[in-house]
């Protein structure tokens, strides 16, 4: 018989660099998986690592290797940091995403760093890690990977909205699909650090900014928003073809704060069938931002859920830790319904102690 309970850490870096998140999850299956978050933390960066792994798209190969080295001694440290002050103990794994530096899935490639076989020995834990890799090569995205847990932890919903670096959603609509929206923090942050904060808190700043017609029509038209799923985004995109239009902007940053936020309420509620049936849970940091929210309840009949905060701060770190539990049992963890890979599997890799 199959084992049937699993306590492991699932560990989340997001491309927002808010931080490591961290959660200590118990998963049960009897008829269907359960789940309990025992605990959870982010640890946050620096200003040094930020500026590390903001500026890591532009490193050649060796810089790369120096930084995948350094950056796993550094997450470990965190793993053991949170071990220590939660006194965690009789883990069967520890579930890691890493952080991601490239992902360019058209040229079948994606590198998340963290995920070195020394994190095995650092920690002191079995270690599951290097999700997205397994479904490049089978011709997938390698993202998003969420929608599993969406279908088996979360299925109560029409719709999960993680609203993080982008916003990204998932759906049972005859089988499963998810794909990324549109950017969110990773252009609302950058510009709220300008004015000297970490995020626009609440959406403050970009409630009294002013709607610029103008560039939301740039924005809206971008080519992206036309494509069908599975589709994925990566920073990549946003440098060479967000920055660019807004950065014509840059006299008024209230402004493009605001107008960005229109957008991304814009892109999402396109992605929503408007029924006032449907249910749909928002999670990730952009769910704090209430006027992106009330942007998205005012265009939607849908009805919007927002969890606890341990829900959502930590979906992501959840559901990576749920996808290490399906890979240790050998069974699919990833959809090709979602990905477009060339069928379902169980993607990552297990590195025994």
């Amino acid at each position: 018989m199959k084992k049937n309970r699993f306590k492991v850490l699932g560990v989340m870096s997001g491309t927002s660099l808010d931080g490591i998140d961290i959660a200590l999850v118990t998963f049960t299956r009897s008829k269907s998986w359960s789940f309990s978050i025992e605990n959870a933390s982010t640890y946050s960066y620096s200003a040094i690592w930020k500026t590390r792994l903001s500026n890591a798209i532009h490193f050649n190969d060796e810089q790369l290797a120096v930084l995948n080295n350094d950056y796993t001694a550094y997450l470990a440290a965190q793993i053991n940091k949170f071990k220590e002050e939660n006194g965690v103990n009789n883990l069967d794994a520890v579930c890691s995403h890493g952080h991601t530096i490239k992902h360019e899935p058209e040229n079948n490639y994606t590198l998340q760093i963290g995920n070195l076989p020394e994190l095995t020995t650092l920690i002191k834990e079995n270690v599951v890690c290097d999700f997205r890799v397994g479904d490049v090569a089978l011709g997938g995205q390698g993202a998003p990977l969420v929608p599993i847990g969406d279908d088996l932890l979360f299925n109560e919903y029409n719709y999960c909205l993680n609203l993080g670096g982008f916003a990204n959603i998932s759906t049972e609509n005859i089988t499963r699909i998810a794909y990324d929206i549109c950017p969110v923090n990773t252009v609302l942050n950058f510009y709220a650090e300008k004015l000297g904060y970490d995020y626009d808190d609440e959406g403050k700043i970009a409630r009294a900014g002013q709607l610029n017609i103008e560039l939301l029509e740039e924005l809206q038209n971008l080519d992206f928003y036309k494509k069908d799923p599975p589709k994925s985004l990566g920073i990549e995109w946003v440098n060479e073809n967000v920055f660019p239009i807004l950065q014509k902007y840059e006299e008024n940053i209230p402004s493009i704060l605001c107008t960005f936020t229109h957008h991304v309420a814009l892109q999402i509620t396109k992605n929503l069938d408007n029924l006032t049936s449907s249910k749909v849970l928002i999670t990730g940091g952009g769910s704090f931002n209430t006027f992106l929210i009330e942007l998205i309840q005012k265009r939607t009949k849908t009805k919007i859920e927002i969890p606890s905060a341990t829900i959502i701060n930590y979906k992501e770190a959840l559901i990576f830790g749920f996808l290490g539990v399906l890979k240790l049992l050998g069974e699919n963890n990833v959809l090709s319904s979602v990905t477009g890979a060339a069928h379902d599997h169980s993607s990552g890799v297990i590195f025994e102690l």
